[in-house]
């Protein structure tokens, strides 16, 4: 291991940091600087067992805990968050990259599944039926599933673990953490905030680790849901794998999300909404609007007039610098992954209005930087258009109408989240009618759902029946019982063997 690496990250089981026994170690890069600042210990199966096992000893008395005492826990960690926002926000930024108002942005998205989590005793409720046979009562109720997994990615390090494992102990179950292993650090600061709350030790445990760390956790018999968000090609792998070994699975995945511009848009809008969209998170993410659908020549001119400026101008550098818009991309291999598909594009003939890939941040010259790109006259068969680039590259498409635009949304493979800008009512009910995408948004560029809604895509972009957080992140983590009750005090007496017309006994 380089020299430069100060720290080795550690596991997070039965409440305090374990060190790593594997003897296999990743590489932590700090983004801005393109170098290896850390160490992260990758767990063997033994160890991802040894997490299974913990939280397996903490459920029988964590689900035994009435939901309103549950919840007392995660307030005193909403405090602490809060306590803690700034420190966490560096911690995040120091490996991912992103400038630190953006992290603090995600980890406020993250806190409000917490708040949305301090509720969940209204969101266990059963239903009651009185008398739905002589002397008989019905009702329902929803119990813990047991111990459960989340598998996270880099991007959202502490956004997207607080999508699960906040609405997951609230239900009752127990947590395994797997996060990204190229910025771990902010997994085991949560796990230890939970426990300075007051959570029972193993109720929720981290496991750093890479694919043997997965396929243990698909494949435990104890593990009764795995919830990922990452890739389309892992998430399918991970939804097949995990429902082969009788689990419930959600996996959100890629996604390639539209914006589509109307003639009548605000024009001004549309270039404030594009450049966050776009460039926000340095494209990372996957509600990020990646392709602009404008419709008529004219409408793209007027974009690109107002756009391309603004692009130019866009402020590149690391995310403790004076300014900065826009942050590097998570590693090495990122960056040039992402300048491949710049070269791509102008192979494949798209119109290269601003070039990204040989920006240089003086004093971060080894930095992980690509430059703020845009291409026009993309067409469908292009690939900077087909895949997921996961970085600052925006594709123009031209559209000669608004069926067109609309036929492009619904035929790309991913159906994350899409947008419409318009001033038209008729053509925005229209566009949210028809849509075939889990998340749209009309004159909102990113129309993620806040907390008590609930977040997933359509075709490629989601595995599974349940989408993530609000009611169908309760759903998912819990399982419904039925019972029916009947008592003799007052009924005569004699067997009865069958259900008649109406109800009878």
């Amino acid at each position: 291991m380089d020299a430069a690496v100060k720290q080795t990250v550690g596991h997070y089981i039965g409440g305090k940091v374990v060190a790593g026994s594997s003897g296999r170690f990743g590489d932590v890069y700090n983004p801005a600087l393109g170098e290896v600042t850390k160490s992260v210990a990758l767990a063997s199966a033994a160890e991802v067992g040894t997490a299974i096992d913990n939280a397996a000893q903490a459920f029988p008395g964590w689900a035994e805990v009435p939901p309103a005492r549950r919840v007392q826990v995660l307030y005193r960690y909403r405090e602490l968050l809060i306590q803690h926002m700034d420190e966490m926000a560096r911690l995040l930024s120091s490996e991912h990259g992103k400038t630190v108002d953006d992290a603090k942005g995600s980890i406020t998205r993250g806190l409000e599944v917490v708040e949305f989590a301090c509720g969940i005793p209204q969101m266990l409720k059963g239903e009651f039926s009185e008398g739905v046979a002589n002397g008989v009562d019905s009702w329902s109720m929803r119990q813990p599933l047991g111990v459960v997994a989340g598998i996270t990615p880099f991007n959202f390090p502490a956004m997207v673990p607080m999508w699960m494992f906040p609405v997951a102990i609230a239900c009752g179950n127990t947590f395994v953490l797997k996060p990204s292993e190229r910025n771990p650090s902010c997994a085991g600061f949560m796990a230890q905030l939970l426990t300075d709350a007051g959570l029972p030790d193993g109720v929720v445990n981290v496991i750093n680790g890479d694919k043997e760390a997965v396929d243990t956790l698909l494949s435990h018999p104890t593990i009764q849901a795995v919830s990922f968000v990452g890739s389309t090609t892992v998430g399918e792998y991970i939804y097949k794998t995990g429902c082969a070994h009788g689990k419930r699975v959600q996996a959100l995945c890629g996604a390639k999300n539209h914006m589509v511009v109307m003639p009548d848009a605000d024009m001004g809008q549309v270039v404030d909404a594009v450049m966050g969209a776009a460039y926000g998170s340095a494209g990372e993410r996957c509600m990020a609007i990646s392709v602009v659908v404008a419709v008529g020549d004219d409408t793209a001119d007027r974009m690109m007039e107002r756009l391309v400026p603004r692009i130019e101008t866009l402020k590149v550098g690391a995310f403790d610098q004076e300014g900065v818009e826009m942050g590097p991309v998570i590693t090495p291999d990122a960056r040039d992954r992402i300048k491949g598909y710049i070269d791509r594009g102008v192979e494949e003939g798209a119109e290269l209005v601003v070039d990204g890939r040989d920006i240089s941040i003086p004093g971060y010259e080894s930095g992980c930087f690509v430059g703020a790109t845009v291409f026009d006259r993309v067409r469908p068969d292009m690939s900077v258009y087909t895949d997921e680039i996961f970085g600052p590259v925006l594709s123009v498409v031209r559209a000669k109408n608004y069926e067109e635009a609309l036929q492009l949304v619904n035929d790309h493979e991913y159906g994350n989240g899409t947008a419409i800008f318009t001033r038209d009512g008729d053509t925005a009910r229209d566009y949210g009618h028809r849509a075939r995408i889990g998340m749209v948004g009309v004159n909102v560029p990113i129309p993620v759902p806040l907390a008590f809604h609930s977040f997933g895509g359509w075709k490629r972009s989601l595995f599974g029946d349940h989408y993530m957080h609000g009611p169908e992140g309760v759903r998912f983590y819990t399982r419904m019982k039925t019972l029916t009750s009947r008592w003799p005090s007052g009924i005569k007496e004699g067997a009865v063997f069958n259900f008649k017309a109406g109800g009878e006994h």
